[in-house]
């Protein structure tokens, strides 16, 4: 039996596409696009099974689709495509964009820094919290159906509002750019399954992350505990000194996605 031998150039060919592919799926994660990419994926398989059979009917009206389909992806994943290529060939050079993003880490830090405090605060105490961190998805609705607030994010604003007996403590508070937009926003519950022991908070942590690029801190009423929901899954048990690493993580997916837009509004 003849093997194909495997070369030093065939690895590098694995390693960078499994680069490009990691690189696409980070700019992509928590908006629709790897469910249309999967979309896109099983109707290729179904066209290879279907020629295999000979199914002649299938046959032709699958290869209609597969025939349009490079089309389709490059106007379905237009921006992030535009956004990756700008990341690429940015003007300013490799060290430019890199340094680029240590900044964007150093002022997402700072942002986030009164949630972080804030949350540790509340654990200690067993104040129950849910914050939404607003990030590239519209979340008008959720805001709409909220009280807006639209002041300076700070530790006492968050404690303040999250205060027990505070009128506006049920709900969620939705944060956007430094500023806490509204406060008492109600969220869509998760129809996945999960374990018994997650309440409400987490429960509605995970459906607006489901549906959005939103990430959603959990402090938990009961036993303090801090979690952290993004995409649909949830970490729990989070101790507030990893709490700033357990956010950022999640932001800097987008990173690169918020240069390349910076870059279009300067031209």
């Amino acid at each position: 039996m003849d093997f194909i031998p495997f070369t030093l150039i065939d690895l590098i060919d694995i390693l960078l596409v499994a680069m490009i592919m990691t690189g696409f799926y980070r700019m992509t994660r928590g908006t629709n696009a790897p469910y249309i990419f999967t979309g896109i994926v099983i109707i290729y398989v179904v066209w290879v099974v279907v020629r295999a059979l000979n199914m002649e009917l299938l046959q032709t009206i699958l290869g209609q689709i597969v025939s349009v389909g490079v089309l389709a992806v490059i106007i379905v994943f237009q921006p992030e495509l535009r956004s990756f290529l700008q990341m690429i060939g940015r003007r300013q050079g490799g060290f430019s964009f890199i340094n680029s993003m240590f900044n964007a880490q150093r002022d997402s830090e700072s942002m986030l820094q009164p949630i972080i405090t804030a949350c540790a605060e509340m654990s200690a105490e067993k104040t129950g919290a849910l914050i939404v961190i607003a990030q590239k998805s519209d979340l008008g609705d959720i805001v709409d159906n909220g009280i807006s607030i639209d002041a300076k994010l700070s530790v006492s604003l968050l404690e303040n509002i999250f205060f027990k007996n505070a009128p506006l403590h049920d709900g969620a508070v939705v944060v956007q750019d430094g500023r806490v937009v509204a406060a008492k926003c109600i969220l869509p519950v998760t129809q996945s399954p999960v374990p018994k022991s997650y309440g409400t908070r987490h429960r509605a942590a995970i459906g607006i992350t489901e549906t959005s690029d939103a990430i959603v801190v959990v402090v938990s009423e009961e036993t303090g505990g801090i979690s952290v929901a993004f995409g649909g899954s949830i970490e729990r048990k989070i101790a507030p000194q990893n709490l700033m690493q357990a956010i950022t993580k999640h932001l800097a997916h987008n990173r690169a996605k918020n240069e390349g837009q910076k870059s279009d509004s300067t031209k």
